[in-house]
């Protein structure tokens, strides 16, 4: 098994990757900002099951393939921007309608699933785990899948840990803002543009 310590530093390192700006992060703050905390906790959930999907494929060997696949990696990214570019439409006609409610009506299960979809389309997050999994696991601790496993549950932890952080505090700020039919729209108008740009740059992506 691996050893404390070294899990120890996988851990710190996963928490400071995990406050480094990007576009799950981003995704996150931007829903709970718009929806409220619970949706941002909904939404963090969903990307952590994504995650579980990007620890699977390191461990039996689907991140090589999008990695030496530029079909398979073109195919999956470019899936991943069309889908943020719908959240983006609908952020920004969420943006047109009056009153302190003017945020969509999402249930449950769409913003769990919103987080699923937006991790699992990102190839770049398989490629990432494939470089980084690997160097905090040894040969000499036993079986690899094993200890990969284990690593990317670490890993998710601290997402957790990080992203839910980030759905609390931008929960409470919005809340706030919520209560202004002009800042409502601000902040959907601001979600779509969001959205948008991380289309594109998944979209300008290279394996």
């Amino acid at each position: 098994m691996i050893e404390p310590g070294m899990l120890f530093m996988f851990f710190t390192t996963s928490i400071l990757l995990a406050l480094s700006p990007g576009p799950d992060n981003l995704f996150v703050l931007t829903q709970a900002a718009r929806q409220g905390r619970t949706a941002g906790l909904l939404v963090t959930l969903g990307l952590c099951t994504g995650l579980l999907f990007h620890t699977a494929a390191v461990t039996f060997g689907l991140a090589a393939l999008f990695k030496a696949s530029a079909v398979a990696f073109t195919i999956l990214k470019f899936t991943g921007a069309a889908y943020l570019l719908y959240l983006a439409w609908l952020s920004f006609r969420a943006g047109t309608a009056a009153g302190p409610a003017a945020g969509e009506n999402i249930s449950s299960a769409a913003l769990y699933r919103r987080g699923i979809i937006m991790n699992i389309t990102n190839p770049k997050v398989s490629i990432f785990f494939l470089a980084f999994l690997p160097q905090f696991a040894d040969p000499a601790n036993g079986q690899l899948s094993a200890q990969l496993l284990m690593l990317g549950g670490v890993f998710i932890i601290a997402t957790m840990v990080v992203f839910g952080a980030i759905s609390i505090l931008a929960g409470v700020f919005g809340e706030q803002l919520r209560q202004s039919a002009f800042a409502q729209k601000v902040i959907n108008r601001a979600a779509a543009g969001i959205f948008a740009g991380l289309a594109l740059k998944l979209a300008l992506a290279q394996r």
